[in-house]
């Protein structure tokens, strides 16, 4: 019987060796439509596919979906524009996806301001809804305060709530670079337009603390360039009569020498910029965003430099808060030159015009606010009428 047995195992294992050692038949092609179609089969896994569930996406790199709101149009050349600019910077980084809804500016558009918040904010599918401007608050709070749950940006505005992010701009920080800028050009006289007299103009749009704000700056930066300026400070008591702002203006260049202005009017402001270019005696400075370009060629060639709110620069900064684990919903943010959030225009005309101490004054007022050597106090919430004395003391 052992016999029998070990005769058995013997043949076995001579058909096993046999099978190991024969060539094996190639494996058919499989169709990669039928497996990508058939229940249950899977993609063939690719080592360098950013979303292989082999390779996991870093947590700490989340793209977030967002949802840019225009209440008006763009080509702007201003906020909208430079919104725009900022969220297609942090989509070709990979760090967000974003769609731009254009909900125009005219009075019969108001409405659909307020039905777009809703529908995009019920839709579930954003992780930020951005919008901005003084006009838009009121829609937010409303629409905010239904969707405790979704999360709001709103810039250059503030609205009320813990799901919103407030972001303003120290214009203040602004004012004073433009007013170190301007007090130390009125003293170039062999510049064109410019006269013997330290005298500058501002036409603010309403005798109110943010456009305060942005004087005080410009009041306490021209003095440190040009202890012997005189400031000419007037108000329209609008932001929409360009009119108004251009008889202020040519009352404080052929009454008080006045050679640069700055308007900081919203559109009452480009009567100033007409008031210099006719009288053919004054330059002009722009404001919020960068004015050469939005000017016709005649206004843009008098216009020295601008202030800037860089609204493109602070949403990017905000992300860059997120990405560090930094929320900041249900704050009121106000963010300057640091930040990135305000400065001076540097190219242009400025570049042409602006002698290099000039340039190294603006610079060096630049370097002084970012390290706190420099603090510029400002108007808001101020009771003292530091503000108003300034503007006193400096009327020519």
């Amino acid at each position: 019987m052992r016999k029998i047995l070990l005769t058995v195992l013997s043949l076995l294992l001579a058909v096993t060796m046999l099978v190991s050692c024969a060539p094996s038949e190639p494996a058919e092609p499989s169709d990669p439509a039928q497996e990508t179609n058939e229940p249950g089969a899977t993609d063939p896994v690719d080592p360098e596919d950013p979303e292989d569930p082999e390779d996991p996406e870093d947590p700490e790199d989340e793209v977030f979906n967002v949802v840019n709101l225009v209440n008006g149009t763009l080509g702007d050349r201003s906020f909208f524009d430079s919104a725009e600019a900022g969220l297609a910077e942090l989509e070709a980084a990979g760090r967000i996806t974003y769609r731009t809804i254009e909900m125009g500016g005219a009075d019969e558009d108001q409405p659909q301001w307020l039905s777009t918040l809703y529908e995009v904010s019920e839709s579930g599918q954003y992780d930020l809804i951005i919008c901005g401007t003084y006009q838009m608050p009121d829609y937010v709070n409303e629409v905010a305060a239904e969707y405790p749950d979704q999360k709001y940006l709103i810039y250059d505005s503030a609205g009320v709530g813990d799901n919103i992010v407030n972001i303003n701009y120290k214009q203040n920080d602004m004012g004073y670079l433009v007013g170190v800028f301007a007090g130390a050009m009125t003293q170039e006289t062999s510049l064109d337009k410019i006269n013997e007299d330290n005298v500058l103009g501002f036409v603010g749009g309403v005798d109110s603390p943010v456009i305060n704000d942005f004087l005080y700056g410009f009041l306490l930066g021209a003095q440190y360039s040009n202890e012997d300026v005189k400031v000419d400070t007037r108000y329209v008591n609008s932001y929409v009569d360009p009119a108004r702002a251009k008889e202020l203006a040519i009352s404080m260049i052929n009454d008080n020498n006045a050679d640069i202005i700055w308007g900081v009017a919203g559109n009452s402001g480009n009567g100033a910029a007409e008031a210099a270019l006719e009288t053919g005696k004054a330059w002009f400075i722009g404001v919020d965003s960068d004015q050469e370009l939005t000017f016709s060629e005649e206004l843009a060639s008098i216009t020295l430099t601008s202030g800037l709110k860089n609204i493109g620069n602070s949403i990017i900064w905000f992300f860059d808060e997120l990405d560090a684990g930094r929320e900041h919903y249900g704050e009121d943010l106000l963010l300057g030159i640091t930040e990135g959030g305000v400065g001076i225009v540097t190219d242009k005309n400025f570049d042409t015009y602006a002698p290099d101490e000039v340039k190294a004054q603006v610079q060096a007022a630049e370097e002084g606010i970012v390290s706190g050597e420099i603090e510029v106090p400002t108007a808001i919430g101020d009771e003292t009428g530091a503000v108003e004395e300034l503007r006193d003391s400096l009327q020519p």
